[in-house]
């Protein structure tokens, strides 16, 4: 029931824009607990990579003195990973293309985050 729910959430993030490729709401221990992902991206791969990702952030942000993780942001060569915390024990992914509008995305992730915490 819940993962039908967030399921819901993700496809409605999907939906709002054409830049986003894929998202996933992973537990914090890098467990999928729901995702919308094209054809052949494995679920598992993804809630490791984002689990580790965040690990990584976290400390950064804690060792450097900028306060707690609120995103981690990556860009490369066929897109971008955007990593948010959507409450304290789950993460919202979403895969972006090359030429996507951050700001928009940026918001519409904020508010399926905030959608997801209330949630869980």
């Amino acid at each position: 029931m819940k993962a039908d729910m967030l399921t819901s959430v993700l496809t409605e993030l999907n939906g709002t824009s054409a830049d986003i490729e894929a998202s996933g709401v992973i537990s914090t221990d890098g467990l999928m607990m729901a995702s919308v992902l094209p054809a052949g991206m494995d679920e598992d791969r993804v809630g490791a990579m984002s689990a580790a990702m965040l690990s990584l952030g976290d400390r950064t942000a804690q060792e450097l003195s900028r306060g707690n993780l609120e995103q981690v942001l990556i860009k490369g060569a066929r897109g971008y990973v955007l990593m948010t915390y959507a409450g304290s024990e789950a993460v919202l992914t979403v895969l972006a293309k090359p030429n996507a509008k951050l700001g928009l995305i940026f918001l519409d992730v904020k508010r399926a985050a905030e959608s997801i915490s209330e949630m869980l």
